[in-house]
């Protein structure tokens, strides 16, 4: 069965592109995501066949955009056994490990969350978003492991996407970091921007881009005589973009050990412990994890809160550096 939204141009709306109005009111669409549906002749306005993602609308416009259903052929079950914490009719929560994507994209339309799902064969998914992303709502980083939220139908979808873009969300992560922040507790609130050098990376900026602020606060400070600096930190989001944290603890000098993309550069301490070098030096991941994941249920309006403590390989690193402190 298609999906179809309807949409009625009002008056603070008109003269706006077709595809930005489009974004604006459909949040749980990305922008690529509906300008590839106009470009391939699922947009009508006023029963005519409109494929130009630039198109000037007017007010009082009648905007019908079909979402297909997913190829379902597109999209290989992946035998990978989920930690499901919660599920219902209408979504699931579950705590993804590190080493695992979100979805299928380049490079990888095998071995991600979303093709283990089509291998549960019980969990039927929402169609609203990407014929490759059935179900995602939001997404954490393939090496960040912690808490997702996944919709099973599109009602499920456009509500909590609401939720996303409304920022009543909690979100809460532990982080790793090099040395110490400076002050220890605050907000960081810039501007994030797509890196000009890496088309991979993102930036921070004061004069473009998307607003991201994230509260932190200094949990534990991990320092002796072999060891390097260390902080324990817990990162609350008040918005979620891209890369969102490692962004903002590079851009304060504290990068999250284990990150390959954000790194610092490290000159061994000759007196390091080398358990300390084995577990953090050699570490495969980032140490960032999604800890805190609570919105309100979309169909009861209950609040719903859940939460999923470090993972082992995580907890290790803090046992040895409390023995080292």
């Amino acid at each position: 069965m298609k999906n179809i939204i309807n949409l009625i141009v009002e008056e603070n709306s008109d003269k706006k592109r077709i595809d930005t109005f489009i974004f604006e009111k459909c949040t749980e669409l990305s922008r690529t995501r509906i300008k590839k549906l106009i470009l391939n002749n699922k947009l009508k306005i006023d029963g005519k066949i409109i494929n130009a993602p630039s198109k000037k609308i007017r007010k009082g416009d009648n905007i019908f955009l079909e979402i297909p259903e997913p190829k379902k052929t597109s999209l290989k079950p992946f035998n990978f056994d989920l930690d499901i914490i919660y599920q219902d009719d209408d979504l699931i929560v579950i705590n993804k490990p590190a080493g695992i994507s979100m979805h299928p994209g380049p490079g990888n339309y095998d071995n991600t969350v979303v093709n283990a799902l089509m291998n549960y064969k019980k969990i039927k998914l929402s169609s609203i978003g990407d014929e490759l992303r059935p179900g995602i709502i939001h997404r954490i980083d393939k090496d960040t492991s912690g808490l997702v939220v996944i919709a099973k139908n599109n009602l499920s979808h456009q509500n909590i996407s609401k939720q996303f873009s409304d920022h009543s969300i909690d979100r809460v992560y532990n982080a790793l970091v090099w040395g110490k922040l400076r002050p220890q507790s605050g907000v960081i609130e810039t501007f994030i921007v797509r890196s000009s050098k890496n088309r991979q990376l993102m930036d921070v900026s004061f004069t473009k881009g998307k607003k991201a602020i994230t509260n932190y606060k200094t949990l534990n400070i991990f320092q002796g005589k072999n060891i390097p600096t260390f902080s324990l930190i817990e990162c609350k989001l008040r918005t979620g973009r891209t890369h969102q944290i490692r962004v903002h603890m590079s851009y304060k000098g504290n990068q999250i050990v284990g990150d390959k993309k954000y790194k610092k550069k490290y000159k061994k301490l000759k007196t390091i412990s080398e358990d300390i070098n084995k577990k953090i030096m050699r570490l495969e991941r980032q140490f960032l994890h999604a800890r805190i994941l609570g919105f309100n249920h979309p169909r009861s309006g209950k609040k719903l809160f859940f939460e999923a403590n470090l993972p082992k390989d995580l907890e290790k690193i803090i046992n040895v550096l409390e023995k080292s402190n």
